[in-house]
């Protein structure tokens, strides 16, 4: 159960990443987000 579970949160957190990874710069400012703080972000959707 424990693997299930982690292997799903590190889904999230990789789908989180690159979805905002595709966004511009501008677009990431828009939700006042900084490029170096995607990671930060999508540890936090988890």
């Amino acid at each position: 159960m424990n693997l299930v579970r982690n292997y799903r949160n590190w889904r999230r957190y990789r789908d989180t990443v690159n979805e905002l990874s595709r966004l511009s710069n501008r677009e990431l400012s828009d939700l006042g987000i900084a490029r170096g703080d995607i990671s930060f972000v999508a540890r936090k959707s988890i």
